[in-house]
């Protein structure tokens, strides 16, 4: 019984481990961040009275969040064949 009931918490944890695992790499994540900031830049420009292309300028941290997960996934692979 011990070890039917430890095989099953093992199982569940790597239930919640996929799921997390999903949730980190799933471009639903990466849009809700890419928002956020934006929002956040268009905020913070608002109050520092930099009104000179407001909504051009708010898109630059957004790009570079996107290219950073982007180039990240690149990066992450060069590694794992390294410490392999």
């Amino acid at each position: 019984m011990d070890l039917e009931e430890r095989i099953k918490n093992i199982e569940e944890r790597n239930k919640r481990v996929e799921l997390n695992k999903s949730w980190e790499t799933s471009w639903t994540r990466k849009i809700c961040i890419m928002i956020l900031t934006y929002i956040i830049v268009i905020i913070y420009s608002f109050l520092i009275r930099e009104y000179n292309y407001i909504l051009l300028t708010s898109l630059v941290p957004v790009i570079g969040f996107t290219l950073s997960t982007l180039s990240l996934k690149a990066i992450r692979k060069i590694w794992e064949k390294k410490i392999k």
